[in-house]
């Protein structure tokens, strides 16, 4: 697959160094900047990704658990997925599976506990609160791992797919779903509009939080493109690499094996 653009922010960093949205911090900052953006936006996470998207990101999210597939009885993780919005979706398809939601930010794994207890499920569920670069579980734990709009805020990103790879058991699937680089130039035109103008104000007018969307629009422009993300993924370890954009490639969906 031909590269959508060349730009490669791990490239444009210097060792120890990484991204918060524009601003280049030292990669120990990261974690607990990116932990306040969520803290902050916690309460409105849902409802902002449904006004900023027109609901897309359901659509793209159920592309995504079409692709994986679940088993029966599996058992799952999923990173940064503290509203729990992927391992719901996973329950629904394998209701024998069981789904540890790993998260940063408290917050947000409240609101998921939450809205579990709101939908009436209470088994299948493990609520951890852990860092994507360093998972508090044992190796060859899982038989996926899933990471949906997340990758992206980590700020050693290779590191957190090397640990994807260390929880996987061999066999097991990582899927990413991200924010990715958009492939139609005049597409790219309309969304660059969109995200520096509409996001940031209805981070603003709702979430009453504006430079959390700023920040989230930068991170979007620093992640690596769909040939960078699939090249790291190989790096880590990971077999049978491929991806599919998703609405021209403001999304895409990347899957690996760890064989």
């Amino acid at each position: 697959m031909p590269a959508e653009n060349s730009h490669d922010p791990q490239t444009e960093t210097e060792a120890g160094a990484t991204w918060f949205g524009y601003r280049r911090i030292a990669e120990g900052e990261k974690a607990g900047l990116v932990q306040g953006v969520f803290s902050s936006v916690a309460g409105k996470y849902d409802l902002m990704n449904d006004l900023m998207s027109g609901g897309i990101h359901r659509l793209w999210k159920a592309a995504m658990l079409d692709w994986l597939n679940p088993r029966p009885s599996w058992n799952s993780l999923d990173v940064a997925g503290g509203t729990g919005d992927i391992a719901f979706r996973i329950l629904e398809r394998q209701a024998s599976a069981t789904v540890t939601i790993c998260d940063l930010t408290p917050a947000m794994l409240e609101v998921g506990r939450d809205r579990a207890i709101d939908k009436g499920i209470l088994t299948g569920l493990d609520w951890v609160s852990g860092n994507a670069e360093d998972l508090p579980f044992e190796e060859m734990q899982f038989d996926s791992y899933t990471i949906a709009f997340g990758l992206r805020n980590v700020g050693r990103q290779q590191r957190a797919l090397e640990q994807a790879y260390r929880v996987l058991k061999p066999g097991g699937r990582f899927m990413c779903l991200e924010f990715s680089h958009v492939a139609l130039p005049a597409l790219a035109k309309l969304y660059d509009v969109y995200s520096f103008k509409v996001l940031p104000w209805l981070g603003e007018v709702v979430a009453k939080d504006r430079d959390s969307y700023q920040y989230l629009v930068e991170s979007i422009r620093k992640f690596p493109t769909q040939d960078n993300l699939s090249a790291m993924m190989t790096k880590a370890g990971f077999r049978q690499v491929s991806y599919r954009n998703l609405t021209g490639g403001i999304a895409a969906i990347h899957s690996g094996w760890r064989v």
